[in-house]
């Protein structure tokens, strides 16, 4: 039996202080004994209270979701545990002021006293389930956001790696007609990046470093097709290489720069991949030297960036944002701003 002692304390202190708003109203109520009294005798029928419920419900078949018993026990332990803590609690009061309320109490005022004790721990028993109950709840809403946020990435995921391999493989065919001998080992890169991509594809998220590995081997297939034409670095800091980040995060940005900034530019140009960090952010930065465009005309973000800032939303909930710069014949600069893993 695992016991959060945590919760323990919390719900002991909540309890006497719901017992100290009680003495405080019977003291108003009976302002010409002293508030000594009243506080006694709350705080050690209100302890009994907690200690007898709180821990009794380990002791009984509680429904695992809510730590709370089922069943006409759930019922019969306040009840047995108020009527229980009543009586103790008021001989450890007795003993305390060296009297015995049993002789002196008339039957009034001693069913006065049994009322409060039962209407209190009645309240207390259930906003102390109620809570539990809630808690619950809440745990299992986020538990099905989760869920939801990891099933749509991995249906991003799947969208996304086919719409890589049909240009790749539009490609390869290109190739087979001019260049065969760069089309065998095209294939070949083909077969080891797609065996690395299905390793890495049953996980959501993975290290940052992994995300640099697979760019790597993707441009390193790239570079087969075009040659010369490119050139690429890769920049990732030690310390941001363990760092938590969505699969295939940055490959769409990267196959932009490809099809967008450099095939379309005679000599080709760079591609530049880092990571830095910049104050509790953390920034990737996809930028290339190709024939850039202009930010202010009107087209579509593209397959590929829509991907990412659709991926970025479910991943980091809204906090998550994308900085585009560009200059026609200049090249193109995205940055990624993403919080950082505690």
């Amino acid at each position: 039996m695992k016991i959060d002692w945590i919760a323990k304390l919390r719900y002991f202190l909540q309890t006497m202080a719901f017992c100290l708003a009680i003495s405080a109203v019977q003291y108003a109520f009976q302002p010409d004994k002293p508030y000594e009294i009243p506080l006694v005798y709350s705080l050690c029928i209100g302890f009994f209270t907690w200690f007898f419920i709180d821990f009794g419900r380990h002791l009984l078949a509680s429904d695992s979701a809510i730590g709370w018993p089922t069943g006409i026990k759930g019922i019969l332990l306040p009840l047995f545990g108020i009527l229980g803590s009543y009586l103790l609690g008021s001989l450890v009061a007795d003993s305390w002021f060296g009297w015995s309320s049993w002789n002196g109490q008339g039957k009034v005022q001693m069913s006065t006293s049994l009322l409060i004790t039962a209407l209190a721990g009645i309240s207390a028993t259930y906003y102390f389930y109620t809570h539990s109950k809630g808690n619950y709840l809440e745990a299992q809403v986020s538990e099905v956001r989760r869920q939801a946020s990891e099933a749509k990435l991995k249906l991003l995921e799947t969208q996304l790696e086919p719409h890589m391999l049909f240009n790749t493989l539009a490609n390869l065919r290109v190739l087979i007609g001019t260049d065969p001998a760069r089309a065998q080992d095209m294939l070949d890169r083909i077969v080891a990046y797609l065996r690395a991509t299905l390793a890495a594809s049953r996980a959501s998220s993975h290290p940052l470093a992994l995300e640099f590995e697979r760019l790597h081997d993707y441009l390193e297939l790239m570079a087969v097709r075009m040659g010369p034409r490119l050139h690429y670095t890769l920049d990732l800091p030690a310390d941001l290489a363990q760092q938590a980040v969505p699969t295939l995060l940055l490959q769409p940005l990267v196959e932009n720069s490809i099809k967008h900034g450099l095939e379309p530019k005679l000599q080709g140009g760079d591609i530049t991949v880092r990571a830095l960090r910049e104050g509790g952010m953390l920034v990737l930065q996809v930028s290339d030297t190709g024939v850039g465009f202009d930010t202010q005309a009107p087209e579509s973000d593209g397959f590929g960036l829509a991907q990412v800032l659709e991926r970025m939303a479910t991943a980091y909930d809204g906090h998550g944002r994308v900085e585009r710069n560009s200059t026609p014949g200049q090249g193109t600069t995205v940055l990624l701003h993403l919080p950082l893993a505690t």
